[in-house]
């Protein structure tokens, strides 16, 4: 971990000409090798299969992230078991376009129409260290307001989540997978689930460390859903976020240490000046086979599936570094099941979310006894 840290100072120094030469090819040797050692999945689209044992790696799952929040954190200061540390929750517009093919034309895309959002970036967590020393890996929630029609959970009425991470495929591949890591994470020693001789998960290490990086900013890095949703019924879709335009930040004070918080400060002063922009994309599930499922460390490719522009995200020109706004991102649940029935959440991966979302974000407002605001867009900060 500490020659991960020293390499964060140098890698923007580097790093993109060896992407450019070496991404694609060790990607793809990665996933041969992956698919080569699992099991083929069901030739049927949208097909899930229930894991053996699901429901108790669920509760091992819960009661270590719990534990981990318990043993880290004192009331009033609970912070998320994962997706941990906030760049900044800022408003966005999400606009459905207007020209896309009937296949497409599902629940929030049916209709060509603009929804207000709230977006919030985010650290991968548990932990919330200085960015410079953080895994280089970051997320997004979105969330839509106005979203009319009944709700796969009735803890909002009026919204559609969506999430991401900026790596395209998971960190562990199943929900037995999850639970193992969790407990390395426990004991302090995250990185010995990838090494451990015994059970080795070096392949998705790989995968992660390809993408995972010194980043410059939350609004100059792409970000993949890694798990399959519904887009309308038997139809299986992932979706990811392309920020327009290629201009990237530098990262102050390299190789010495930036500011901790420099991922929000270089984000705050995009916004300050001007708006970004991210293309919302989805790529339909079109060979099962290949595109499984269950299986969240396999990439869906590209050239059997093209991804499909759908909608465009435009955060405006804006301020959000207040404390009252900081506070906001507090009181905010992100869940892929805050969803339609046309987009339900597909995979063991996601049917654990379902419960693992709710009840530790029950548990860190409980603790910091604040509660869960449905959002509305409207809402002012000073």
């Amino acid at each position: 971990m500490r020659l991960l840290n020293l390499e964060r100072r140098i890698d923007p120094f580097f790093r993109p000409a060896a992407d450019a030469l070496l991404r694609s090819p060790v990607a793809s040797l990665a996933q041969a090798w992956l698919r080569a050692t699992r099991a083929r999945p069901p030739a049927t689209p949208a097909f899930e299969s229930q894991v053996a044992g699901e429901d108790e790696y669920l509760e091992s799952i819960i009661t270590s992230m719990a534990a981990y929040m318990n043993a880290q954190y004192q009331p009033g200061s609970y912070q998320r078991a994962g997706n941990t540390k906030t760049h900044g929750v800022v408003r966005g517009r999400f606009i459905v376009k207007s020209d896309l093919p009937a296949k497409l034309r599902h629940g929030v895309f049916a209709t060509a129409r603009e929804y207000r959002a709230w977006v919030r970036f985010a650290g991968p967590g548990p932990a919330s260290p200085p960015d410079i020393d953080d895994v280089g890996v970051l997320s997004f929630g979105i969330k839509l307001m106005g979203v009319e029609g009944p709700k796969l959970l009735d803890d909002e009425r009026f919204t559609q989540d969506f999430t991401g991470i900026s790596t395209p495929t998971f960190t562990t591949p199943n929900v037995v997978e999850n639970a193992k890591l969790q407990k390395w994470i426990n004991r302090g020693l995250p990185l010995f689930y990838f090494i451990n001789p015994a059970d080795s998960h070096l392949l998705d290490a790989i995968m992660q460390g390809l993408w995972a990086r010194t980043q410059t900013s939350p609004l100059e890095t792409e970000y993949w859903s890694c798990v399959p949703y519904l887009l309308g019924e038997g139809q299986a879709m992932r979706y990811s976020i392309h920020p327009v335009g290629g201009g990237r930040s530098r990262v102050p004070n390299l190789p010495r240490r930036p500011p901790d918080s420099y991922l929000r400060e270089a984000m705050a002063a995009t916004l300050r000046t001007g708006k970004a922009s991210f293309e919302f994309r989805i790529q339909l599930q079109t060979h099962p086979a290949l595109m499984p499922i269950e299986d969240a460390s396999i990439l869906w490719s590209e050239r059997l599936s093209p991804s499909i522009p759908a909608a465009t995200l435009v955060l405006e020109q804006q301020i959000f570094e207040s404390p009252a706004q900081l506070a906001f991102a507090d009181r905010l649940s992100f869940n892929p099941w805050h969803a339609l029935a046309e987009h339900r959440p597909l995979g063991s991966q996601n049917r654990a979310r379902k419960r693992i979302y709710q009840e530790l974000s029950k548990l860190r407002q409980t603790m910091n006894d604040t509660v869960h605001v449905e959002p509305t867009g409207s809402e002012i900060f000073r």
